[in-house]
């Protein structure tokens, strides 16, 4: 059973950073296409970022471009995701997602298999 659980969430105000992480214990991080999601309240999913260890492998949505940086520590099975110059838009419940052994970079998160919680990011102007 794999289990993600992120970490990081916060209030921050507008311009400021966050870190948010995603632990992975016993998943095979390495062979795995990871990636972050959010969900403002009233709207769809969407895709943030994605990361594949093996080939060093990223992807952004254009939103989190310049901005955001997702990065790993295959060691330890963590995922982050480096937040700066946080707008209001930016407010959402993100969630770090695995979605297995594969050689692409989904964006959809119909893709993706397994789930953690979500941490919550609000961003006051």
């Amino acid at each position: 059973q794999v289990q993600l659980v992120e970490s990081g969430g916060g209030l921050v105000q507008a311009g400021g950073s966050l870190r948010l992480s995603c632990s992975a214990p016993g998943l095979r991080f390495s062979s795995y296409a990871m990636g972050w999601f959010r969900q403002a309240p009233g709207k769809d999913r969407e895709f943030v970022a994605a990361f594949r260890w093996r080939g060093g492998m990223t992807d952004y949505a254009n939103s989190a471009k310049g901005r955001f940086t997702i990065s790993a520590d295959n060691a330890k099975s963590t995922l982050h995701l480096q937040m700066n110059s946080l707008k209001p838009d930016d407010t959402a419940v993100y969630y770090c997602a695995a979605a297995g052994p594969r050689y692409d970079l989904p964006n959809s998160p119909a893709e993706y298999r397994y789930w953690g919680q979500g941490t919550q990011v609000t961003v006051s102007s």
